[in-house]
């Protein structure tokens, strides 16, 4: 794999050149074991799905790549080149600035889910550093707009276990970003409430 190119199961990322400036262009190819005139409907559904949620995320204020293009012929997305570190690199470089990051992450989610949208993995290698410190959400592949209580219950928790999980031993990180996340959410008692119920559903099964 190519420095400047990262393979996933459904796209590829490389960096490109769009009208001078620095670009990231992300691209779904074509899948051979689904029927061509399938494959070609997913993927175009779901280059539009992302390029929707990210135009939504941005007008929420939250930032994300600004888009450039779209070729719904090659399904695919030419967006801003963003400069920076991932969140997961920042803290294990800085655990002890974690907790600066991490209620920041918390703030940046809940006007994600304030506004009905769920990212889908919100991890910390999904979030870039920028030089001048601001948080840029990428990767909105598994999003989905118009999020009920349950959907946003569930996109929280599994924040919360993805930065439990790469971030081991930081536990009063962890504790700050859900506290930040919660406080941000104007429904933050529902929100609570039904994060609980995800929690133990998880303990009974």
């Amino acid at each position: 794999m190519e420095a400047d190119k990262l393979m996933g199961a459904e796209a590829t990322v490389s960096k490109a050149s769009y009208l001078g400036r620095e670009a990231a262009v992300k691209s779904r190819p074509p899948k051979s074991y689904r029927l061509p005139e399938l494959d070609r409907r997913i993927r175009t559904a779901r280059t539009r799905s992302e390029a929707r949620i990210m135009r939504e995320a941005r007008e929420a204020g939250v930032r994300t790549p600004c888009i450039y293009d779209i070729d719904l012929k090659e399904c695919s997305i030419t967006m801003e080149y963003v400069e920076g570190i991932t969140a997961r690199e920042a803290i294990d470089r800085n655990p002890e600035d974690a907790e600066k990051l991490a209620a920041e992450i918390g703030r940046t989610a809940a006007k994600l889910h304030s506004a009905g949208i769920c990212h889908g993995d919100l991890t910390t290698s999904n979030m870039i550093v920028r030089p001048d410190g601001t948080l840029c959400l990428i990767d909105f592949s598994m999003g989905r707009t118009k999020a009920a209580l349950e959907d946003i219950g569930i996109d929280a928790r599994l924040m919360e276990r993805a930065f439990g999980s790469a971030h081991a031993g930081l536990e009063k990180a962890l504790d700050t970003l859900m506290a930040s996340y919660l406080s941000s959410m104007p429904d933050g008692d529902a929100v609570r409430k039904k994060l609980e119920e995800i929690r133990n559903r998880g303990r009974y099964t």
